[in-house]
């Protein structure tokens, strides 16, 4: 499929229009990139309008799942008949003001969509597809009933071209490992989602992209589960570990560990605990999560803890697991034993996970125990649980499908959350980087953009 990557950056469509004077004119919609890695940032133009002219500036994404998602901005032409998203302020809409990409982080399900629903990219081998179009005056609704002044469609990849994904089923693991382009050899990283399983790819796939070997993970509903009906242990994980540090694509004494929610849980306790010599990672990532869990058990003992609590609106908030934070050692991590960097990132607006109360008891753990020095801190003013890649919308509040389905509450401000994505995926490829690889010769293409990938 990498046949279809053209070199051109952007297209240009033109469509004659009858303005509110009567003058015909041709509005020129331009995207570029218009073909780029999801993390990549685009520049939307609006050109040849008549000055002062409003637009509204729409997207438009349609997921896997059938359901649709849109955002929207409002402008006015400048004096020469221009809109520059990058730019220029919107004046409302799905967001205000300078938002280079509002048009992405702040889409939402179209109106009468059900409610709790969650855009996740599964098949990273095809482009997240996203139609961006211009209409006459503020628009809010109807968009699907008018018709539009110029359109483009963008594509937005996961897997940048040359990036291989492999299937991995030995050792009766549910799991995908992405290797970057070239030879190789590559530092490695073991990347585990949350508490709602499944195989999720798409941030591994992103993180290949950016130069490092990935291997996603499913330990939750993997197939051995499916069919034995027993959770995995920790010996599961390891031959994660041990798969990703055996191939020959990728360095063996360069791999980190990253984990979000629940994935940070585990994480921590192999980073803490492992007996494996080897299965030790040269730095970890813990997004959203906690050390709090039973030292002895693994994840059924986590699951089953029982505390949970609903606001008015019958949301579950799953912070109350695990507060308040247990001065009990046998019921936390003991994070003084890591020998290895540690990065959190913690929003401190999450109801689902009490991330940043754990993240502030871990600080003082490792303070007391000489080895705060390894520990860098990410925390971020209202943001909320699911920090995920930049320009993923945000999820207040998510249909969780466990032994029955909650309306879960992850926290958070839509503007805030945006911007702590943003943040917290730069600095955490930098602290891969500067961990993984001794200097930045060995990475030579860890900083290149989608469209110098495909040249």
């Amino acid at each position: 499929y990498f046949m279809t990557f053209l070199k051109l950056s952007h297209f240009i469509v033109l469509i004659p229009v009858e303005t509110m004077d009567s003058k015909q004119c041709c509005v020129k919609l331009s995207v570029q990139p218009s073909r780029g890695l999801l993390d990549e940032k685009f520049i939307v133009l609006v050109q040849s309008v008549p000055p002062g002219l409003q637009l509204t500036v729409h997207a438009l994404h349609q997921c896997e799942d059938g359901h649709s998602w849109e955002a929207f901005g409002h402008y006015t032409a400048d004096a020469s008949g221009n809109v520059n998203v990058s730019e220029d302020p919107s004046l409302g809409g799905t967001y205000s003001g300078v938002e280079p990409m509002g048009l992405l982080w702040s889409l939402t399900p179209i109106p009468g969509s059900k409610p709790g629903l969650r855009m996740r990219k599964m098949n990273v081998q095809t482009p997240m597809e996203v139609t961006i179009s211009v209409y006459q005056g503020h628009q809010t609704e109807g968009f699907m009933d008018q018709v539009a002044l110029a359109g483009v469609v963008v594509e937005r990849w996961y897997m940048a071209p040359g990036v291989r994904r492999i299937p991995i089923t030995e050792d009766g693991l549910t799991a995908t490992l992405f290797l970057p382009p070239g030879p190789g050899p590559f530092p490695g990283l073991l990347d585990l989602w949350g508490g709602e399983g499944k195989l999720l790819e798409y941030r591994a796939a992103l993180f290949a992209s950016h130069g490092i070997a990935s291997l996603a993970l499913d330990y939750l509903t993997p197939e051995i589960t499916m069919e034995t009906g027993k959770m995995v242990d920790n010996k599961y994980v390891e031959a994660a570990y041990r798969v990703l540090q055996q191939h020959p694509q990728v360095l063996d004494s360069r791999i980190a560990m990253l984990g979000l929610s629940l994935g940070a849980s585990v994480t921590l306790k192999m980073a803490a605990y492992s007996q494996v010599v080897k299965v030790r990672p040269v730095c970890a990532v813990c997004v959203s999560g906690s050390h709090v869990q039973p030292v002895d058990g693994f994840l059924k003992e986590l699951l089953n803890a029982g505390k949970t609590r609903y606001n008015e609106e019958n949301q579950v908030m799953f912070r109350e697991l695990l507060l308040p934070i247990p001065t009990d050692p046998s019921l936390k991590v003991d994070v003084g034993r890591l020998q290895c960097p540690l990065l959190l990132v913690v929003g401190e607006d999450d109801q689902n996970w009490p991330a940043y109360e754990s993240a502030m008891d871990m600080k003082e753990m490792m303070e007391r125990a000489g080895n705060s020095h390894l520990l860098t801190v990410l925390s971020y003013l209202n943001a909320g649980h699911l920090i995920e890649p930049p320009y993923t919308p945000h999820f207040e509040q998510f249909l969780l499908c466990l032994v029955f389905a909650v309306m879960a509450l992850w926290g958070g401000e839509t503007l805030a959350h945006s911007r702590a994505q943003e943040d917290a995926w730069r600095k955490t490829l930098v602290f891969l980087r500067e961990n993984l690889y001794a200097t930045a010769a060995e990475n030579p293409q860890c900083n290149l953009t989608f469209t110098e990938l495909q040249m």
